[in-house]
């Protein structure tokens, strides 16, 4: 973060400087909601979360060295030598202070939404425009209330243009968090079964992605995915520039000739209104055209050569536990990515792990969270299309996964249901073997990267 006085900060937020505190051309340059990992220096912001108000932490932040804080109320005492900023509501001033500091910065932004494959998307565009700028993009989960401003405030006059991710779990949060970016550029992945608890349908789910059009630049480029329908119907009604991206005919960016090598990448041909580019993508499975279709896309906008494309594709790395293929002894690979699950990316795992070499192939697959009523069919659902697949082995581990365990056990030579992931821990050793390729994945909240981890643990290093 570049640095802002607190008198600017102050005026940002329409705040009320409390205390005996008067130096207002004093610097902040770091802005942290965690007062367990407080920077000497830093503004905190305390926040009131469901179980927890931060605002108990405001002392032990300031003694560990944050130079002042936000509060939504007076306190009894105040520490000398820090700033008190007393604001209506902390999370709103931690936006209000984002969007002041992100117009100090006049650059593009390319945000992201969508059921499935955000993420990843965001990673190869970031790679792709990376060949010529310099890129902010969000890291991990950063896609939130939170995270976003977090996000906004490693802004720096170096960076050129920023790729955003933008998360949801409720209708109105795409709104609140496009309104502090104002985005140029704009990619809708998919509308999958994500939320479904929520939201109740996939119609539905669109409209809640769709706020992200409320806070667009008129002369916005839209990139859509032209293979799902609700976004393909979608599209006709916008007033922007768009184009839509997808394997399916009359689009205009395609992908044919897709080939793998079973190990590590996939090979196609992206067919643009420009001309076609060979490229190699370094992950698994048919569903990686979509992210490398979208940020050719993107490239092409602004202004970068096939060779700065097909280079961006190529030099792609995913983020943590996003399907990260960690090679073992004995032949033995681990497919980590535990990172999150919905039934779409599910699937798609799935297929990756039927595609890949190997004597012995396991799926550990774990509960996918808030899909709602729905929830018992869409487990069910994966697992009719696991038991289709060229997997040898399932381990359901789960309340959830039972579902999964019981729609593909009758089509599977081997199939277990462990009710945790301390009983299917030595399952798996006992199940491991030369030659084997395990995936791992579930949502967030079962945290299978413990799994990845264990498995990683049994085995020899390659």
């Amino acid at each position: 973060m570049e640095p802002m006085t607190i008198r600017e900060i102050t005026q940002a937020v329409n705040g009320q400087l409390l205390g005996e505190f008067g130096d207002l051309n004093r610097e902040v340059s770091l802005v942290e909601t965690d007062s367990r990992t407080i920077h000497p220096g830093a503004l905190f912001v305390p926040l009131l979360g469901e179980r927890v108000d931060g605002h108990i932490y405001i002392n032990s932040a300031l003694e560990s060295g944050a130079a002042g804080c936000f509060t939504q109320r007076e306190r009894e005492t105040y520490l000398p030598g820090k700033f008190y900023i007393k604001v209506e509501n902390t999370l709103k001033a931690l936006r209000d202070l984002a969007v002041c500091y992100r117009k100090k910065f006049p650059i593009p932004v390319v945000a992201l939404t969508g059921s499935v494959g955000k993420t990843t998307t965001k990673d190869m565009t970031a790679s792709v425009l990376s060949e010529r700028f310099n890129v902010l993009k969000t890291e991990g989960n950063m896609n939130s209330e939170i995270g976003l401003p977090l996000t906004l405030f490693r802004l720096n006059h170096t960076h050129e243009i920023a790729v955003l991710e933008l998360g949801m779990d409720h209708a109105g949060e795409i709104d609140y968090l496009s309104a502090m970016v104002e985005p140029n550029v704009v990619l809708m992945t998919n509308i999958g079964d994500s939320h479904m608890e929520h939201f109740g349908s996939r119609e539905k789910i669109l409209e809640a992605k769709s706020e992200i059009f409320h806070h667009v630049s008129p002369d916005a480029f839209v990139v859509l995915n032209g293979d799902d329908p609700l976004l393909r119907k979608k599209g006709e009604s916008l007033p922007y520039r768009k184009v839509l991206a997808g394997a399916g005919e009359n689009l205009d960016y395609r992908a044919t000739g897709l080939s793998s090598d079973g190990r590590s990448r996939v090979s196609c041909t992206l067919h643009t209104p420009n001309g076609t580019l060979p490229v190699e993508i370094p992950a698994l499975g048919e569903h990686m055209i979509y992210p490398a279709l979208m940020a050719a896309a993107v490239g092409e906008h602004f202004g970068l050569t096939p060779e700065q494309i097909t280079a961006g594709i190529r030099h792609f790395a995913p983020t943590k536990m996003r399907m990260n293929i960690l090679r073992r002894g004995d032949g033995i690979t681990i497919l980590n990515d535990a990172y999150n699950a919905n039934p779409q990316s599910m699937r798609a795992a799935v297929e990756v792990l039927s595609s890949m070499e190997g004597d012995y192939k396991i799926a550990v697959l774990g509960d996918m969270f808030e899909l709602g009523p729905l929830a018992p069919a869409l487990h069910a659902g994966v697992g009719e299309h696991l038991g289709r697949s060229k997997v040898d082995c399932l381990v359901a581990v789960g309340n959830l996964a039972r579902h999964i365990y019981d729609a593909a056990s009758p089509h599977m030579a081997q199939a277990h249901y462990c009710k945790s992931k301390e009983e299917a821990k030595p399952l798996l050793a006992e199940l491991l073997r030369p030659q084997a390729t395990v995936l791992v994945k579930a949502s967030r909240g079962m945290a299978f990267e413990e799994l990845a981890e264990y498995l990683k643990s049994i085995t020899k290093d390659a």
